[in-house]
């Protein structure tokens, strides 16, 4: 049945992607990149309901994660490589282009899939994480904070305190998450609140607590929020998280200057031609791009923009999944209805 979820892998000499698949296999591709710390199975209302429209909706495990390869050095986990998996996994559906879909992490990964392959790229969304050409790191965002919110005195890194801590503290940061990974996995995958709206986020201030959760200290037990995840959905990530550990997760935020540079090498790109959809998460209080000026770069950088915000924290896909589906169906319907007809 086209509308079941299938299990795949693409294996190179070089890696291993594992991905889901639903929908019928001479339909437009439409590939789903998840984020830090999620797993493929974070677009699990995605898939089925994209399926069913006639598209190839495609979910990998990105690498470090799931049933991917997790490579043993965290430069491994730059963007030039994580892009070659996905041209190969582009290259495996025997497919020429693609329309790319990423969250968290998963952003920069099609952002740069917009730059460094146009010609792979029917269009590209992004849930929550803005396009800067120059590429997402600490140096690029922290002179987009919202200095109301933010004293520099205070905040000098702003809610991207916590990518410096990765720097700083890099085994601190990872063994901690590993100390009880289920209770990691309650306390971050927690709907938004609006409440946190002009309130400094949480993880402006992990250096100074030292850690996340305090210096050394594992995540507090949290009753799991079940308007993001459900029983299965938690022991899904549990299990995932404990088997591969979060050295290769973490390791995403270790390679500023290489994914730079990356960047740079397709500076004639910089400007994004194809449709571009962008998601605001009105209560995302780290990805903050509705109060503040985040978002600014990416609308002088697209030429075919179209925005959208949907009342939710950052986990979109899983919090608000009938919003976030009915959103991307009408951009598709509205910037590239061609697809429609190819499924």
């Amino acid at each position: 049945m086209t509308h079941s979820v299938q299990e795949h892998v693409v294996t190179t000499a070089r890696h291993a992607t594992h991905y889901l698949s639903c929908g019928p296999e001479t339909g437009t591709p439409i590939i789903f990149v998840h984020g830090w710390p999620e797993q493929s199975r974070s677009w699990r209302h995605q898939l089925p309901a994209f399926g069913r429209l006639g598209f190839r909706a495609i979910a990998p495990d990105m690498r470090g994660y799931g049933h991917s390869t997790v490579h043993p050095r965290s430069e491994d986990y730059c963007l030039q490589q994580i892009v070659a998996d996905m041209v190969e996994l582009l290259d495996h559906l025997g497919v020429e282009k693609a329309v790319w879909v990423g969250h968290d992490w998963g952003s920069p990964v099609v952002w740069a899939m917009a730059q460094q392959h146009p010609e792979r790229c029917h269009g590209v969304a992004s849930l929550c994480v803005p396009y800067i050409s120059e590429g997402l790191a600490p140096e690029t965002l922290i002179p987009l904070a919202d200095r109301r919110i933010y004293p520099e005195a205070q905040f000098p890194a702003a809610q991207w305190d916590y990518m410096l801590f990765y720097r700083e503290n890099f085994t601190a940061a990872h063994t901690a998450f590993e100390k009880d990974v289920r209770a990691t996995v309650k306390a971050l995958f927690r709907a938004g609140d609006p409440a946190g709206r002009g309130q400094p986020a949480f993880t402006a201030a992990v250096r100074a607590n030292g850690g996340w959760f305090g210096p050394g200290a594992p995540a507090p037990d949290m009753p799991r929020d079940d308007s993001v995840l459900t029983e299965e959905d938690e022991d899904h990530y549990t299990a995932a998280l404990e088997k591969n550990g979060f050295f290769g997760p973490d390791s995403w935020y270790m390679n500023a200057a290489a994914n730079a540079a990356f960047a740079q090498s397709a500076r004639a790109n910089w400007r994004l031609a194809m449709p571009v959809l962008f998601v605001h998460a009105a209560y995302d209080f780290v990805c903050e791009t509705v109060d503040s000026g985040l978002a600014l770069p990416m609308r002088e950088a697209c030429a075919n923009l179209t925005e959208a915000t949907i009342y939710c924290g950052h986990w979109m896909a899983q919090e608000k999944p009938l919003e976030l589906n009915a959103t991307l169906s009408r951009w598709l319907s509205d910037e590239l209805p061609r697809l429609w007809a190819a499924t």
